[in-house]
């Protein structure tokens, strides 16, 4: 029952935003009474929170590609925008709620970035900037390069709909997905001046 609500939850939020989702439409969605939602997560922001720290487990998982891998830097970047690509295609509800928390401020949802994420994104940064250093890439902002492949990747959740228009599309194929992830791997790599394979 919690993995449908959270599911539910996971929806809503990223449709209406925190501020217009309700606990009543949640449980209605997740077929099960309010009362039994409110024993799970005491109020909407808790389960916002819990939303969101599912998501951001997820995230991690996809960040952590690129800290730990040990391969070298082209195959570390290829596996690092496969993960990304791959988080906003089977999550774009969890990619939009944080994106939604985000462009809200980071009101509901600040202190845990800061804590969860930013130590992740500064390992991402040290591995890049180790690169670097070793004259393995060619040197540019890590910080910058890492907002470029979040934006560009994320892109494939938070921005789909735009894309399925421009396409003439009702959903991204195999074909579309293939292209999305050579391209930026492509862009990236060229940017870092790293072979292509």
């Amino acid at each position: 029952m919690q993995q449908k609500i959270l599911e539910q939850a996971e929806q809503v939020f990223a449709q209406m935003g925190f501020d217009g989702a309700s606990v009543n439409i949640i449980a209605e969605r997740a077929g099960v009474s309010k009362q039994n939602l409110l024993y799970y997560y005491p109020n909407k922001l808790a389960l916002y929170k819990r939303v969101l720290d599912d998501v951001m487990g997820a995230w991690l998982q996809s960040l952590d590609a690129l800290a730990h891998t040990g391969l070298p830097p082209a195959e570390a970047l290829d596996a690092y925008i496969d993960a990304k690509v791959d988080f906003s295609l089977k999550r774009p509800y969890g990619s939009r709620v944080y994106a939604l928390e985000i462009i809200g401020g980071a009101r509901n949802y600040g202190k845990e970035i800061k804590a969860r994420l930013v130590p992740m994104l500064h390992q991402n940064i040290a591995t890049l900037e180790n690169w670097m250093r070793a004259g393995l890439t060619d040197r540019v902002s890590a910080e910058h390069l890492i907002f470029a492949i979040w934006a560009a990747t994320q892109a494939y959740a938070d921005f789909a709909a735009q894309m399925q228009l421009v396409l003439g599309k009702k959903s991204l194929t195999a074909a579309d997905q293939k292209a999305a992830r050579e391209t930026l791997k492509t862009l990236v790599k060229r940017t870092l001046k790293l072979a292509e394979d």
